[in-house]
C-alpha cells in the first residue's frame, strides 16, 4: 500500500529488505535484479522479506524504489530493541554483569566455534549509505547495505572485550535444534553494484566501530531491560 501510494504521489519510497533473503548461499551475495527468483531464504523473517523483493521484481516495479539488503547491523539508539539488539548490546550488558560470552557452537566443519561469519556493519555507515542513495534518486533498485568483509563472532566479541579493557572469556554453548536448520554461517555482502553507482566512501573497521559503540554509547547508557535478558545465551 505505501509503495502505490508512493508511486501515486511521486513520493520517493526506500524500504529495508534483508541479507536473510540470501539464504543458505555462500559465495556471491549477488545484489543483481536476475537474482532473486532463485533466492531461498530459510526462515520466516527472510521470506518475508522477498515476497516484497518478488513483488516489485514480477510487477517491473524495481526501478520505482530502493530496496535495501541490510547485512549484520549493530550500533547506537538500538536498546529498546530487547531480544531484536544487536550482538554488541546483548555482549556489552553480559561482559560486564558475568564477565563472559557465550557464542552457539558450529555444527559445519568448514567453521570452528565461533568461527561462523557475518558481514557486520556499523550503522553510521548504512546511514551515510542511505543518504547517498537519497542524494542521488537517479539510482533505483536494491542495493547490498554491507562493508563487503565478513568478519568470525570471535572477532566482534574479542573487539567488544578490548574496547572494556577486560580480558576475552567466551564460552561455547550448543546451538538450540530448533535452529540448526536455519543457521547461516557466512554473510558477505557484494557491494560493487553500490560501488559502480559512485558510492565510494570507506566504511568503518569492525574495531574502530564497536570501540565507538561500546565507549561512547553504550559506557553511558545500559541496554538490558532485565536480569533475565542479560542472562540469556547470546543467539550469534
Amino acid at each position: 500500500i505505501l509503495h502505490q501510494w508512493a508511486i501515486e504521489n511521486d513520493a520517493y519510497f526506500m524500504y529495508a529488505s534483508s541479507a536473510a533473503t540470501y539464504g543458505a548461499e555462500r559465495q556471491n551475495f549477488d545484489d543483481n535484479h536476475d537474482t532473486i527468483p532463485q533466492l531461498e531464504p530459510i526462515n520466516r523473517y527472510g521470506y518475508s522479506k522477498q515476497l516484497f523483493d518478488k513483488y516489485l521484481y514480477t510487477n517491473d516495479s524495481l526501478d520505482s524504489c530502493v530496496g535495501l539488503k541490510f547485512f549484520n547491523v549493530f550500533g547506537p539508539n538500538e536498546y529498546h530493541k530487547d531480544s531484536m539488539r544487536s550482538i554488541v548490546c546483548k555482549a556489552y550488558d553480559q561482559i560486564l554483569s558475568t564477565g563472559s560470552v557465550k557464542l552457539f557452537k558450529s555444527y559445519d566443519d568448514d567453521y570452528g566455534h565461533g568461527e561462523q561469519m557475518r558481514d557486520f556493519v556499523y550503522i553510521k555507515d548504512c546511514v551515510d549509505m542511505m543518504w547517498w542513495l537519497y542524494q542521488h534518486p537517479e539510482h533505483k533498485g536494491i542495493f547490498n547495505i554491507g562493508t563487503g568483509q565478513a568478519r568470525h563472532w570471535n572477532d566482534l566479541v574479542t573487539a567488544i572485550f578490548n574496547a572494556l579493557n577486560k580480558p576475552v572469556n567466551i564460552e561455547y554453548i550448543e546451538m538450540p535444534e530448533s535452529i540448526k536448520a536455519h543457521y547461516q554461517y557466512f554473510t558477505q555482502a557484494n557491494m560493487v553494484k553500490l560501488q559502480n553507482a559512485g558510492y565510494s566512501n570507506p566504511t568503518t573497521s569492525l574495531e574502530d566501530a564497536v570501540t565507538d559503540y561500546v565507549q561512547n554509547y553504550l559506557s553511558t547508557q545500559r541496554c538490558y531491560s532485565s536480569l533475565d535478558s542479560v542472562l540469556q545465551p547470546i543467539s550469534n
